[in-house]
């Protein structure tokens, strides 16, 4: 019985030997770093629209092997609001966060943690913001169009810009008050406070600076009150759809070759006239 049960331990190692059970022979990726390596170079951005992160890091991938700037695998993580892309960021969850170039510099003036990646910068990709409502609402965008135009021309927007974005100083974001009219329509706008200093939201709750500089700008053109709402980015398009606000802050049209110029609209959904543009800018974690 003693033989047999020695000849029966034996034949099993080497099964276990022959099948991969010598971790030499077959080795895996227990460690975080070859996990890593398997998932490629990690981005974190805020949440799309309506671009997937597969359809997004497709398009950068493009970008990266045609500009020949030597990476890994681009892949792309949605995060739901700004405090959660730092967060992943912080982590090491991503070795990077793709924002504008008016976020990298408020990041950079209020966070020494902060600074470019440079070879992604050199990949030239900017978006064009726009107002995003229900396609329904056609008078509601061509009064928005209206107005946009008419500050255009008139300079009103690039003051803005200039005011609130160009040389605003990270600690001196103003309060801007948006009119109230007795009896008028309201009209509720979707804001994020993800995009500091272009949608920008106090620690107290309160919307400031070029959100509010514009839209109160856009309420006198229209002579209609405008109600802010203050929503997560990843809610948005669910905000938008069910009712909730009229108008979303802040939807984008990318400025790229290759980089298809509809993928961020949602069916059922329509954008205004541009009021503002921005390079796509790469940060990651200074090195201490």
């Amino acid at each position: 019985m003693k033989k047999i049960f020695t000849l029966l331990m034996i034949c099993a190692l080497v099964l276990m030997t022959g099948c991969g059970g010598s971790q030499d022979n077959n080795p895996q990726p227990n460690d975080k770093k070859d996990q890593n390596a398997e998932l490629g170079y990690k981005v974190g951005m805020i949440i799309h629209l309506n671009a997937t992160e597969n359809k997004i890091a497709e398009v950068y991938n493009n970008l990266v092997k045609k500009a020949n700037i030597n990476a890994d695998k681009y892949t792309a993580k949605y995060y739901d609001n700004l405090k959660l892309l730092q967060m992943g960021l912080s982590s090491g969850d991503v070795e990077s966060i793709s924002v504008y170039s008016c976020v990298a510099n408020y990041f950079m003036a209020t966070n020494s943690d902060y600074k470019p990646v440079e070879k992604f910068n050199k990949l030239n990709v900017s978006d064009s913001f726009c107002f995003a409502m229900r396609k329904e609402d056609t008078a509601l965008k061509a009064d928005f169009d209206k107005a946009i135009d008419a500050m255009t021309a008139d300079g009103t927007l690039d003051n803005l810009v200039k005011t609130y974005i160009t040389d605003a100083k990270a600690d001196k974001i103003s309060k801007v008050d948006i009119p109230k009219i007795d009896g008028a329509q309201t009209i509720k706008v979707g804001v994020t406070g993800d995009l500091p200093p272009l949608d920008f939201v106090n620690a107290d709750g309160t919307p400031t600076g070029f959100n509010t500089a514009i839209l109160a700008e856009i309420a006198k053109h229209l002579n209609k009150n405008i109600e802010l709402v203050h929503i997560d980015s990843g809610a948005r398009a669910a905000a938008l759809s069910s009712g909730q606000i009229d108008v979303i802050f802040w939807a984008i049209i990318p400025n790229a070759e290759n980089f298809p110029k509809d993928i961020e609209k949602p069916e059922g959904v329509e954008f205004t006239k541009p009021y503002f543009k921005d390079k796509v800018i790469h940060l990651e974690l200074a090195k201490k």
